[in-house]
């Protein structure tokens, strides 16, 4: 668990180090890329060493026979999230964008209306747009730095073409915990207006000392015949090049009509993604995770104290994620403005708020999961390219 190794990305297909140039303008040999959603640490070596097994053997034919894979999802949830999974509930897609577009096409209509909380991760509403759906936006509360969620509003906006709720729990970019109470409040409202609940959930084991997460699945019964789980390795270990999520789906009438839609399309994982998968639902797994929970806690410290320090800038409190989420409204400055700073000044590559939805103007995404070395360099750019506010 060597978090401060610097690994070299480049040339390796990299999007978030290979394509930084480009998009950026910012030069390959001096900036720092914080804005893909991914992690510059390897995985635990049980993941490695799966691979290095499918290597050994020289054969990469068709998977079968995925009992173990099942089960190990089944004990990761029940370990660390005291959560019951049967085997039958269990899906695995292309990753969980392509497990958000599957489940937009099997529980939903072209043209009807599926809420998100906004802002909130980009790729829900490009899917959904993408699908001849309505991307509804019940905006979040930004109260005192912190997001709250506003049913009374939400309701007032509902027009009754809707038909399901995305939500992100914990929050990206927020980086909230929801609430047992706030959840709860979820459930009530998809109930109140007849909505397909889809629970994103896949940053629940990124969570902070002090935070618990709480699987929407343990919140109430009475919705487990709408309801929809996702979760995946993906982000916890950093292999989200494996394509690997888990669609788990309690009721066995949602159940057959997204085995239905998966069926049409012809979709199966790839035989690498479950490889790692399996290993990393482990006991090593949860210890490297344990470790880098740790190591995470104090990158967020560091980057908080340097955005602090940095008059009219402050960053949202991070409860879960390894994404800070820095609102730069009390500059007083444009949002080009503050961009050009960020990422011309101070070479630091990043997440652009608006693309999260309503609500996201004056932000901007940080991606922590790096060595430590980046981060205070990252942090020291920042105090020089807002020295004139100091």
């Amino acid at each position: 668990m060597n978090f401060d190794e610097i690994i070299d990305r480049f040339g390796s297909h990299s999007v978030k180090w290979d394509m930084m140039e480009k998009i950026y303008g910012v030069p390959a040999d001096d900036g720092i890329a914080m804005w893909v959603a991914d992690m510059d640490f390897r995985p635990p070596a049980c993941v490695t060493d799966a691979i290095k097994g499918m290597i050994d053997t020289g054969v990469f034919g068709y998977y079968g026979d995925d009992v173990a894979y099942r089960d190990a999802i089944r004990w990761w949830m029940k370990e660390r999230h005291n959560w019951a999974v049967e085997r039958e509930e269990i899906f695995t897609t292309h990753g969980l964008v392509n497990g958000t577009g599957l489940c937009v096409d099997a529980f939903s209509a072209v043209g009807d209306g599926v809420v998100l909380t906004t802002p909130v991760y980009h790729a829900f509403a490009r899917v959904i747009k993408a699908a001849g759906r309505e991307v509804v936006e019940c905006e979040l509360v930004n109260k005192d730095g912190r997001y709250e969620m506003d049913f009374d509003a939400w309701d007032a906006q509902m027009k009754g073409h809707e038909t399901m709720f995305i939500l992100c729990s914990p929050h990206n970019p927020g980086g909230r915990v929801w609430s047992r109470e706030e959840l709860q409040g979820v459930a009530d409202f998809c109930k109140r207006h007849d909505l397909i609940l889809v629970s994103d959930e896949i940053h629940h084991d990124l969570v902070y000392p002090g935070q618990t997460h709480i699987p929407m699945v343990n919140v109430d019964p009475s919705i487990l015949d709408r309801l929809v789980m996702m979760t995946a390795t993906t982000k916890t270990f950093n292999i989200a090049g494996g394509l690997t999520g888990n669609v788990i789906i309690p009721d066995e009438a949602l159940r057959a009509k997204f085995a239905g839609r998966q069926a049409a399309l012809g979709l199966s994982p790839n035989s690498f993604g479950l490889f790692m998968a399996e290993a990393a639902y482990s006991r090593e797994g949860a210890a490297w995770v344990d470790g880098l929970i740790e190591y995470l806690d104090g990158n967020r410290k560091i980057l908080d104290s340097a955005i602090a320090d940095i008059p009219g800038l402050s960053s949202m409190a991070l409860e879960a994620t390894y994404l800070s989420w820095v609102d730069f409204s009390g500059t007083g400055m444009a949002r080009e403005e503050f961009t050009k700073r960020v990422e011309q000044g101070a070479r630091v590559c990043v997440n652009h708020g608006p693309t999260f939805g309503k609500g996201g103007d004056s932000f901007l995404r940080f991606n922590i999961a790096t060595p430590r070395a980046r981060v205070q360099e990252a942090a020291s750019r920042l105090a020089e390219a807002f020295a004139d506010l100091q």
